[in-house]
């Protein structure tokens, strides 16, 4: 555990997979189909958590593909302007085309629409892996839509192995999106062998349950991943907030409730809140829980890496909100 810490402590994290364009409906609570105009804004998990760490003080650099484009542009200078070295985002041309998410910022009858056909971060290469010096970074992260489809799928077990290799550790968060998969089936075998290489796995009970196999048993599995290989693993589950699995303990927190605007950018948000918060040499329960203040910041205000916290922000959240729910 003390190892992982304190390679989390350096604060320069390689984060690998896609990097898109977001659209949401204005105003705010319009249905998409009767937005008046729409809000861009850099998105992709990836992306928006290595903009989290940036906005915080920390170094982040992005490993994916975009497209040959104004909208791959658009997205390299979007991580540029929040400080992520896009050094190893690699332009790909032919019909390959950039994810983007039109979204709405409502939270009753929530509507999202993501076009991810020939998905150009999904044309990342071992190649594109071999082209990083992994000695300048600290800890690798990354989210589980990257190992959707080849290859990227096989680029991102390269970058385990290499980061094995060194003893860099891994930071999955799970990120399920079914729509990115060619079946249930594949995403439970591809997504449940990537968690066994990981030292520290986010994500959510509904993530867990379809890892195992059974939603009854995600509880089960985070235990095990805790037991058997992971370091930390955090289970989350939403409005009851989240059981942390680290040193054969369990700790319980809640979350900070606000008044939701969206439901979408919380999870990239906690990543990134908690991944500063324990580089800051916070211990692993206010890590957490300032990593659940941060998602809910995220999804009170429009965008998604738009609306991420910098550290005066967080502060001043934490010192004028009343606090987190008792402990799950």
């Amino acid at each position: 555990m003390q190892d992982l810490l304190n390679a989390i402590a350096k604060n320069r994290f390689l984060v690998i997979g896609r990097v898109g364009m977001d659209l949401s409906a204005e105003p705010p609570g319009s249905k998409t189909e009767e937005a008046q105009y729409m809000r861009v804004g850099m998105g992709g998990s990836s992306a928006n958590i290595a903009a989290g760490i940036c906005k915080f003080g920390g170094s982040a650099a992005l490993v994916t593909c975009v497209s040959d484009d104004a909208i791959g542009r658009y997205c390299i200078n979007q991580l540029r302007a929040y400080g992520v070295d896009a050094s190893h985002v690699r332009t790909v041309g032919g019909e390959c085309r950039n994810s983007i998410a039109i979204y709405e910022s409502r939270v009753e009858d929530h509507q999202t629409v993501i076009y991810r056909n020939g998905a150009a971060d999904f044309e990342m290469s071992m190649g594109d892996i071999d082209a990083v010096d992994f000695s300048d970074h600290s800890a690798l992260i990354t989210a589980g839509t990257v190992f959707a489809a080849e290859p990227s799928r096989s680029a991102a077990f390269h970058a385990f192995e290499r980061a094995k290799a060194c003893s860099m550790p891994i930071i999955f968060d799970i990120d399920y999106r079914p729509y990115s998969w060619p079946s249930a089936q594949v995403a439970a075998d591809v997504l449940s062998r990537a968690g066994a290489m990981c030292d520290v796995i986010v994500g959510n009970d509904e993530e867990f349950g379809f890892m195992a196999g059974d939603y009854d048993q995600g509880l089960t599995m985070a235990r095990e991943l805790a037991a058997e290989s992971a370091s930390i693993v955090v289970y989350k589950m939403g409005e009851k907030g989240a059981i942390t699995f680290a040193g054969g303990e369990e700790l319980r927190t809640g979350i900070f409730p606000v008044e939701a605007l969206k439901p979408t950018g919380a999870g990239d948000s906690f990543m990134a809140g908690l991944m500063a918060s324990l580089a800051a040499g916070h211990d692993l329960h206010i890590s957490v829980l300032r990593g659940s203040a941060c998602a809910s910041i995220v999804v009170a205000k429009p965008g998604c890496a738009p609306a991420m916290p910098d550290l005066a922000e967080l502060e001043e959240f934490l010192a004028t909100h009343p606090g987190p729910t008792q402990d799950a």
